[in-house]
């Protein structure tokens, strides 16, 4: 087989697109506010309450409406239009964060309110990011592009968290969290601008007849419990979340024991950040989908092993490079079975799918983090790292264990999807594991 092509490996070909260029745009500036959002306002709980806790709690509302949301806005994806869909939620999403703002520079911020508008935000944002990994596919006319499409999806989500709260911690000290609020707000116009200028048909591939959302969702669970690769995948993200992220939702703590500011968070964080963007550099000179079981796997033994190492970082710049590494993990783990999902998926059912991806992390992450802050409450941030790291070690060794297992059942979708070929499929059957 003829190696790939110089323009077929680099990822920036996907900019040739015009639609797709125009959404990257409007994204990037709006992603930037949204990450400074986040950092400005765990920075206000933390600072309102100094419980990890209400901590949590606060980062969770934003969060749990996912798991009961979500599927439904799966459903909705593949019945409507998804352009205009994306540009309902943006709009919402632009009015909450004018409330936040608001609520935050006339002084009328309680921790209550900051639940109740996080709860809003989880409700849009159950229904936008479905949608919208949906809508990306459907801006993409070439198949081969689809890799490069979601690498750079990843990167535009990675560049705006390492601008954003590096952003986020000068405006916190200097103008308050309440300014952070009040640009993301104006960070809007810029996506819903760029989304005007975006034409193609976005409609669902057929109609869907009468049936109802309650019997399409159901058929969309049956889909993804029966296909391998999907099920593995996500329940692989679900998992794993519950007990892997709960340190980003929990990092005041830390830094307020280290002695640092919101500055200090807004570093930390985009330090994961960096990390993140290298791993999407990594992923993005990939032009097939075989083989990304092992990336999955390595990515998720890496990441066990450098949450540990942070469990002992106990300075700003030894958790530098630790944040880093664990950033460039996790992003080539989501990444690989992002990729994965959208390379087999059927395309009726894209929709259903993308959202139970998406809820398998934003669902599990914040009940996890529960649990996390509950520990930390008790017996201290360290010990909730070393906890955490511990589980996710254990996660990866199940999943190594089950990938010959997973591969041959997997086998027959990546066929019938024309992933595997012929000449492929004996490589793809010698390999221990992909």
């Amino acid at each position: 087989m003829a190696p790939p092509s110089a323009s077929t490996t680099n990822p920036l070909r996907v900019f040739g697109n015009r639609e797709y260029s125009l959404y990257f745009g409007g994204q990037l500036v709006s992603q930037v506010g949204t990450w400074m959002q986040q950092i400005a306002l765990s920075w206000l709980t933390y600072k309102l309450t100094s419980s990890p806790v209400l901590l949590a709690v606060v980062g969770a509302s934003s969060q749990l409406p996912a798991l009961v949301v979500m599927p439904f806005a799966g459903v909705m994806a593949d019945r409507f239009n998804r352009h205009r869909i994306v540009v309902l939620t943006q709009t919402a999403a632009m009015t909450q964060a004018g409330l936040l703002a608001y609520l935050t520079l006339t002084h009328q911020v309680h921790v209550w309110y900051l639940i109740a508008l996080g709860l809003m935000m989880g409700v849009i944002n159950a229904f936008d990011m479905p949608v919208r990994s949906a809508f990306v596919y459907g801006m993409i006319k070439e198949k081969d592009d689809l890799p490069a499409a979601i690498a750079m999806n990843s990167s535009l989500m990675n560049l705006s968290r390492l601008l954003g709260p590096a952003l986020a911690g000068f405006v916190v000290a200097s103008l308050g969290e309440g300014m952070c609020f009040l640009l993301n707000a104006a960070s809007y116009i810029a996506v819903i601008t760029a989304l005007m200028f975006i034409h193609g048909n976005f409609d669902p591939k057929k109609e869907r007849g009468k049936s109802s959302v309650l019997s399409e969702l159901i058929d969309g669970l049956q889909y993804a419990l029966k296909t391998t690769p999907i099920r593995a995948t996500i329940l692989l993200l679900a998992v794993f979340g519950f007990g892997g992220m709960a340190y980003a939702m929990l990092l005041p703590v830390f830094v307020k024991e280290i002695g640092g500011d919101a500055t200090t968070l807004g570093y930390l964080s985009s330090a994961s950040a960096f990390g993140s963007v290298v791993g999407t550099a990594i992923l993005a000179t990939r032009k097939s989908v075989l083989g990304l079981g092992r990336w999955i796997i390595a990515s998720s033994f890496v990441y066990s092993i450098a949450l540990f190492a942070f469990g002992f970082a106990r300075s700003f710049w030894i958790s530098l490079p630790i944040l880093a590494v664990l950033g460039a993990a996790m992003m080539l783990q989501m990444g690989c079975c992002n990729t994965i999902l959208q390379s087999v998926v059927e395309e009726d059912k894209r929709g259903r799918v993308m959202s139970l991806f998406t809820m398998a992390f934003m669902g599990t992450i914040p009940l996890g983090s529960l649990v996390a802050g509950t520990v930390a409450n008790h017996f201290g941030f360290q010990t909730m790292i070393f906890s955490c790291a511990i589980y996710c070690f254990a996660v990866a060794i199940i999943l190594a264990t089950q990938m010959p297992r997973l591969r041959r059942e997997g086998r027959p979708v990546y066929i019938e999807r024309g992933l595997l070929e012929a000449e492929e499929e004996a490589d793809f059957i010698a390999k221990p594991i992909a």
